[in-house]
């Protein structure tokens, strides 16, 4: 069988998608990941066959908006990106005939081209609390045009939806929703030692300076990691290479730059980031609690839905300068560490993870869907 996925937004959505793409690779099965140029590198990185179907990025389609709404500029932005795609995703679907499309969360043409094509269609929702209730109707109402053209009075209805979160944290407890475990996937490179061990007798405290968002200064990063090195903890620093160069010179008991979360997260004690997705769930299947200073709707979704299960703490930029954030971040971060109640729910959120149906499980799931059809 041939599955193509369509994964639309950053490398965030890429890295999502890279299990159960694999899985149906594994299955021995046919796979094509299609997705906008600028995330092309992303797909070649995790292992996968990609084919650009535009040239554009998402910030591009999502600055067509006027709307000083974030979610309709959202759901307009990447309901204008589906209608773009739809042709080159059609030419696509003509040479390569996929028997079912996935598509990821926010994927709209993945509905229309199943639809269209009369294959089976699979919503893969890949991290917690997207805001789809809210985001789909603005999106429908954008794609009226194509809908009207195909005869649809909305958005197509999945055959199957695919959802990664803990079950204590999902959105909605839809009786249709196959849950599947979460496997993080980063780019990989050669491991030292210190990277897949635990620092002796003390805690480590990973923190991730964020790449399309910077949580924090170069200067006021290191604020933060001198007072979490005073209360002897080891800090890990996630960063782009233009932030390392920023922080500068490090001492051992802290290491900046590239950094893999899939094998580093399980050696922590602690994260400290801004709620992006990919951190996030990486961080939630280590079992390691978290500070959250979210910068937006999505990532305050996110780091309310784990502070209110209580395996998170989320900080609020303070209006203030930006080492007062990172004072706050110190002085949360050690409070964490000292208290084990957050420990105990993250490795819950972990155990709930870990029993879901694998990937590869998944897969047997879809293999049913093309009977019949």
């Amino acid at each position: 069988m041939r599955f193509l996925f369509l994964t639309t937004g950053s490398h965030v959505t890429v890295y999502a998608i890279a299990a159960l793409a694999h899985a149906v690779r594994n299955a021995g099965h046919e796979v094509l990941v299609a997705t906008n140029e600028p995330l092309i590198d992303a797909v070649e990185t995790v292992g996968l066959p990609g084919v650009s179907i535009t040239s554009a990025s998402i910030r591009r389609f999502l600055a067509t908006v006027d709307s000083p709404h974030e979610l309709v500029v959202t759901g307009r932005g990447l309901g204008r990106m589906a209608a773009a795609t739809l042709a080159s995703l059609s030419e696509l679907a003509q040479d390569w005939r996929p028997d079912v499309i996935v598509g990821s969360s926010m994927s709209y043409a993945a509905g229309l081209l199943a639809a269209a094509r009369d294959v089976p269609f699979v919503r893969h929702i890949e991290y917690l609390r997207i805001p789809m209730a809210e985001i789909d109707p603005v999106a429908a109402e954008e794609l009226t045009p194509e809908l009207s053209r195909r005869s649809l009075s909305g958005l197509p209805k999945p055959d199957l939806v695919v959802d990664v979160s803990p079950p204590s944290l999902r959105s909605s407890p839809a009786a249709d929703v196959h849950p599947m475990r979460y496997v993080a996937t980063n780019p990989q490179r050669r491991l030292q030692r210190w990277a897949y061990t635990r620092p002796p007798g003390r805690p480590r405290v990973l923190i991730t300076s964020g790449t399309h968002h910077r949580m924090l200064a170069g200067r006021s990063l290191r604020r933060l990691a001198a007072q979490l090195t005073a209360v002897d903890a080891e800090v890990v620093i996630a960063a782009p290479t233009r932030v390392a160069e920023e922080f500068g010179a490090t001492a051992d008991d802290i290491r900046i730059g590239w950094i893999p979360l899939d094998t580093v997260a399980p050696t922590c004690d602690l994260a400290v980031h801004h709620g992006g997705a990919t951190t996030t769930m990486a961080v939630i299947a280590a079992g390691v609690p978290q500070v959250i200073t979210p910068p937006n709707t999505h990532t305050r979704a996110i780091a309310d839905a784990l502070s209110d299960f209580g395996a998170a703490v989320t900080v609020h930029a303070p209006p203030q300068a930006d080492h007062d954030l990172a004072d706050v971040l110190a002085a949360r971060s050690r409070e964490l560490l000292a208290d084990h109640r957050y420990a105990r729910q993250a490795q819950a959120l972990a155990a709930e993870l870990a029993v879901l149906p694998t990937p590869a499980d998944t897969v047997r799931r879809m293999e049913t869907l093309t009977a019949g059809r």
